[in-house]
């Protein structure tokens, strides 16, 4: 495969033909259709948040598309000592989307919604994973981490960010947080070896990665790539769902429904294959895969995630 000089875009195509990575083996989680959005949202009448219970003590909810296109994943991890909360979805109003009191309904469905303290914490600081934060703020028996880099490495006390790895303990369930900046400056990853997952943020997920800083990103990639070398990954779980279920195939910015999604599952081959391919160029450029798009952000891009920042911080 021939790569273009440094400094000019390029366009890699790596779809199918040898080059996509393996499929995972089918599963519940695999071949889960998730809600997703209406053809008319003024009659949609899907909940505003979809519930999916992978087992007891681990819990993927989903917003309503026709709440916000984004439709951001957000996950529920049960420890024996306590609870986390991976982001915050993209809406504010607690009447609109109820997500303090669906994640309540389960802390009480699991017996301990009085004593247990919840930990809420996001992959990175852009709106769509933190708008629901006010939700959680002042509330008993909750820790809410701030979506800024400073009080994310603080917490997780990361010494030389964004080298080395962090834990978080449950209680019999120790997730590590990897950082993985680049989509954005503060993101990370977190790994739950109870369930195997990977989850990505917007690092990487079936849809389109903008990357603000591709150097970050490419060393990014290539820490989850030597870790998901190391460490049994099942799935590999990011923030959205964009594609469509054709190879390489994504729906345009915006849109409310999407019937003929992909499965929200990559695979660790899909992360492996994104480092070998960003391994091999020398320059930014448009990586086409069957399961996700990665391409650097445009100038007003950065600048709208910068401007965003400035208020998080």
């Amino acid at each position: 495969m021939q790569f273009q000089p440094r400094r000019r875009p390029q366009t890699v195509d790596l779809r199918t033909a040898g080059n996509a990575a393996a499929k995972p083996e089918p599963s519940p989680l695999h071949q889960k259709q998730w809600m997703h959005g209406a053809a008319d949202c003024e009659t949609d009448t899907d909940p505003a948040i979809e519930v999916f219970h992978a087992d007891r003590t681990s819990y993927i909810l989903r917003q309503n598309k026709c709440l916000s296109y984004e439709a951001p994943f957000m996950y529920l991890l049960f420890g024996e000592d306590r609870t986390l909360l991976l982001d915050t979805g993209a809406t504010k109003n607690a009447v609109d989307f109820p997500l303090y009191g669906t994640v309540q309904s389960l802390l009480t469905e699991f017996g301990q919604a009085a004593e247990r303290e919840l930990v809420v914490v996001h992959s990175h600081h852009h709106t769509d994973h933190y708008a629901g934060d006010s939700q959680f703020a002042s509330q008993p028996n909750v820790t809410l981490v701030e979506p800024t880099g400073a009080a994310m490495r603080d917490f997780f006390a990361f010494a030389q960010w964004p080298d080395g790895e962090a834990h978080l303990d449950l209680g019999g369930r120790r997730l590590t947080v990897i950082p993985t900046p680049g989509h954005q400056e503060d993101a990370i990853s977190l790994y739950d070896p109870q369930t195997r997952w990977l989850l990505t943020g917007d690092t990487i997920y079936p849809g389109h990665v903008s990357v603000k800083h591709w150097d970050q990103y490419t060393q990014s990639v290539a820490r989850l790539a030597d870790f998901v070398q190391r460490h049994e990954v099942d799935a590999v779980l990011g923030a959205h769902i964009e594609m469509t279920n054709e190879p390489g195939e994504i729906y345009p910015i915006g849109t409310t429904y999407q019937p003929d999604e992909a499965s929200l599952v990559l695979a660790p081959d899909d992360i492996v294959a994104l480092h070998a391919a960003l391994e091999q160029s020398d320059a930014p450029g448009k990586f086409v895969f069957d399961g996700f798009v990665v391409a650097p952000m445009g100038a007003i891009q950065r600048t709208v995630s910068t401007v965003v920042g400035w208020f998080v911080k």
